[in-house]
């Protein structure tokens, strides 16, 4: 409208006051009536003026429909989202143009919004899940205790030792219990100072620490491996590897078992290996065993029963080290477990020896 107005005045500035009255040809002499060409001339402007406005108001509606029909879809997307439809796209086809790149960018920030409410969820139900057993276990030994002193109390006649040999028995129980939660809440929370170690020496002081039990299970230890620089904790990776071969002495044969300890290393990780002989498992209970409280095969002796956190702990410190744990079923029997962790720098200062230990 207003291009053509400033065309249009132009014009008529042009031919009714930029001519002179009177124009003198070679076959005589013409003259120009301004009122009478202004008459014909502004119907014509006024005309043209009203087509502009109609065109204009009808084309530029259009053209803004069309412009922002992808605003109204990320919009609605938008509206959705608010209400806590994370699996809403936009997808928004055509060229790749602003409009594009904006609903893209909006459909990856769903997606990443849609798996980390996923994830909170998912831990959620597991604390949940983990908070009702932990309690169910902590209760046990607390109700065997009430149980027992309410027997010495109503029963005087009963013998005081047998009960207080039972009392301190349940209360280790309960001891490990609760050390082996405030030490799962340590590794997942990675409250601890990092340093170099060398996954071989502590596999060979968790063998020879738990030399003793192996030999009243009458189970052999097996253990090889090259030096394996990581960086983490040494106590909490001194408890991975400790866990582990316990782990694999408890669950094992009745009599004339076998546990092979091995370190090896890679281009970019160092790998503990932790097999050993026992019942077959199949590979769904494989999967489940890490899980807290989670129980496999029967034991060899009760009084190695364990608190049930073992693995799970195993795998908490694996995941704070940014490593990864693998449990795959033995064809033959047992498990055949391995711990990968990042290596450290070759500058560590560790020894480069071999560790060989049966």
């Amino acid at each position: 409208m207003l291009a053509g107005a400033l065309i249009l005045t132009a014009v008529g500035f042009y031919f009714l006051w930029g001519l002179p009255n009177g124009a003198i040809y070679s076959n005589g002499q013409l003259f120009i009536n301004r009122r009478l060409i202004l008459r014909s001339f502004v119907p014509v402007v006024v005309s043209v003026l009203a087509f502009l406005l109609v065109f204009g108001l009808l084309g530029g509606w259009i053209l803004a429909d069309r412009m922002l029909a992808p605003l109204s879809r990320i919009t609605d997307a938008t509206r959705m989202a608010s209400t806590g439809a994370l699996s809403q796209r936009i997808m928004l086809p055509g060229r790749r143009d602003e409009f594009r790149e904006l609903a893209d960018a909006f459909d990856m920030m769903l997606a990443r919004l849609e798996a980390h409410v996923a994830a909170q969820q998912r831990f959620a139900a597991e604390q949940q899940r983990f908070a009702a057993n932990a309690s169910h276990e902590l209760r046990t030994p607390l109700a065997i205790s009430k149980t027992l002193l309410d027997v010495a109390r109503t029963d005087p006649a009963r013998d005081t030792d047998e009960i207080i040999e039972r009392l301190h028995t349940v209360n280790t129980r309960a001891i490990d219990l609760t050390e082996a939660l405030l030490l799962l809440s340590r590794a997942s929370q990675r409250s601890f100072t990092r340093e170099n170690v060398d996954l071989s020496l502590l596999a060979e002081e968790a063998t020879e620490t738990l030399l003793p039990l192996a030999e009243k299970h009458d189970v052999t230890i097996e253990s090889s491996g090259d030096i394996a620089p990581v960086i983490g904790s040494h106590a909490l990776l001194l408890q991975l590897t400790t866990n582990l071969v316990h782990n694999a002495i408890v669950h094992n044969l009745p009599g004339q078992g076998t546990v092979w300890v091995k370190t090896s290393v890679r281009p970019t990780s160092v790998v503990l290996t932790v097999e050993n002989t026992g019942e077959k498992v199949t590979p769904h209970l494989a999967a489940t065993l890490t899980e807290p409280f989670q129980r496999g095969t029967e034991r060899m002796h009760t009084d190695q029963a364990g608190v049930g956190l073992g693995l799970a702990i195993v795998k908490t410190i694996t995941h704070a080290h940014d490593g990864t744990l693998t449990l795959t079923p033995r064809p033959t029997g047992g498990l055949h477990i391995t711990a990968e962790l990042p290596t450290a720098s070759p500058h560590t200062g560790l020894r480069p020896a071999q560790v060989m230990r049966s």
